[in-house]
């Protein structure tokens, strides 16, 4: 009986080992991170399981987790997707859901990577506040133009700060070829303006 549970002490050990060496991989090349926890057993080949050990997020670098979600890859996307559910939204306004979410990782860089993560979040949110906009790229554009106000608002670089008019005038037909009522874009606007988007810091 002493000799199993020794064994098993090791084992444990050496899978503890393993997961710590596999989110370092992770840190420095997600790819490379998920490939060796697969390979040993530690996560399995779905994306699903893949979202979960994301989502939990232990120890793993948020910069890293932003960049594997927004890889163009069939099964990156699917993982992206899977993340994407893993967040319940139900009856958040648009920008507490957004700060949430964006707290989960942190945006890649790329244009192209931010809009594929803007696009799964604009679907999931829709889906569980349904009644909130008339479609889902309606969502999807509100949203983006939130994130860019944040950045305009609190990027010190830069110097012309848009007014709540200017960004009521930049989301004009974009409800179905009509406009979001005012109120709802004035209370986005003031939210971003006293509060900006936390960055989350990098654990790994």
């Amino acid at each position: 009986m002493e000799n199993m549970d020794t064994a098993d002490d090791s084992k444990n050990h050496t899978r503890t080992k393993q997961m710590s060496i596999g989110r370092k991989k992770f840190n420095m090349d997600p790819k490379k991170g998920i490939e060796f926890l697969t390979e040993h057993g530690l996560l399995q080949a779905t994306s699903e399981d893949v979202a979960g050990f994301l989502y939990k997020g232990e120890g793993l670098n948020k910069t890293a987790i932003g960049d594997y979600l927004g890889e163009r890859s069939d099964f990156n996307e699917k993982v992206l997707k899977a993340f994407v559910d893993l967040h319940d939204f139900t009856d958040l306004i648009l920008v507490q859901a957004l700060r949430q979410f964006l707290w989960s990782f942190r945006l890649p860089g790329e244009a192209q990577k931010i809009d594929r993560m803007m696009e799964c979040f604009a679907q999931r949110y829709c889906q569980l506040n349904p009644n909130i906009f008339t479609n889902t790229d309606t969502c999807y554009v509100l949203s983006f133009a939130i994130i860019m106000l944040n950045t305009s608002l609190h990027n010190p670089s830069v110097k012309e700060k848009p007014t709540v008019e200017q960004f009521i005038s930049m989301n004009r037909g974009i409800n179905n070829g009509g406009d979001l009522p005012r109120e709802l874009l004035v209370s986005l606007y003031e939210s971003i303006k006293t509060e900006p988007f936390k960055i989350p810091e990098d654990d790994g």
